[in-house]
């Protein structure tokens, strides 16, 4: 997760002119990265062996699949039927190239909509997946939305920024207060628990995630945005925003990671 220390008015134009341009600059740094959050594929197959037990050719639903490397480890793995969503029809179209490349077309369906408004039916998935995208909705309340997904036997695997420590150092405490404030663990999971589910087995994702995928190669485009010029105070902000969030990972990642959830639904 990243690019969300938005500007405001910075430029003196008006807001809604200065959030649009943020934006584009935003999806022009990121486009064609591999990953928009920290993952890798061998994280996916972890949670995925912790899943547990699936159907021959489970149905699956990626959740905020972005370019779609969760769905392709998913596909190919598992060897799951993935329906895929997102609301950036780039990524889609990338996925979907990257499937039928993998020979994995006719395995995932990519579909553009949005997580608050699913077009599936109740009880049609016996995996539900959302890596590093469950906190545009709130953990609490992507939780409860999605419960109804799952078959009587389905599992839902997510991710969610945790803290690591105790006592988190006040750079990192200001920044995702500011953001999206974050829990422990114990109490993440007490939310899960809340929200209905067992928590099956839990996993924290290596550092690692955050930067061969993620991280470094979008380093690089803010180097490269930085030798070419961005033309605008908005434009300034968005990249200043990604650095600032790449800097607080160098300095204080230690403090916080991505834990991920795998969770079953207790029975009414």
């Amino acid at each position: 997760m990243t690019g969300r220390g938005e500007a405001g008015r910075s430029d003196g134009t008006d807001g809604t002119d200065t959030a649009r341009e943020i934006t584009r600059v935003f999806w022009a740094l990121h486009e064609g990265l591999p990953r928009q959050s920290a993952g890798s594929d061998a994280t996916t197959r972890r949670l995925l062996e912790l899943a547990g037990l699936l159907p021959d050719r489970p149905r699956a639903l990626d959740i905020g699949c972005g370019p779609g490397r969760a769905s392709l480890v998913l596909a190919r793995v598992a060897r799951a039927d993935v329906t895929a969503v997102d609301l950036h029809h780039p990524f889609l179209a990338e996925l979907r190239h990257s499937a039928a490349a993998s020979g994995l077309g006719g395995w995932i369906r990519p579909v553009l909509a949005s997580m608050t408004d699913l077009p599936c039916p109740d009880g049609d998935f016996d995996l539900v997946w959302a890596e590093g995208s469950a906190y545009i909705m709130g953990f609490a309340a992507a939780l409860r939305a999605w419960r109804r997904l799952l078959a009587p036997a389905g599992v839902l695997v997510v991710s969610e920024p945790v803290w690591t420590v105790d006592d988190p150092a006040p750079p990192a405490r200001a920044f995702w207060d500011a953001v999206y404030p974050l829990r422990t663990v114990a109490a993440t999971a007490d939310v899960a628990r809340a929200a209905g589910y067992e928590v099956v087995a839990t996993f924290q994702q290596p550092d690692s995630d955050w930067w061969a995928e993620y991280y470094d190669p979008l380093s690089a485009r803010l180097d490269q945005a930085e030798r070419t010029g961005l033309g605008t105070a908005a434009g300034r902000a968005a990249l200043d925003s990604c650095r600032a969030e790449i800097t607080l990972r160098r300095t204080h990642g230690a403090d916080y990671g991505y834990m991920g959830f795998v969770l079953r639904p207790r029975p009414s």
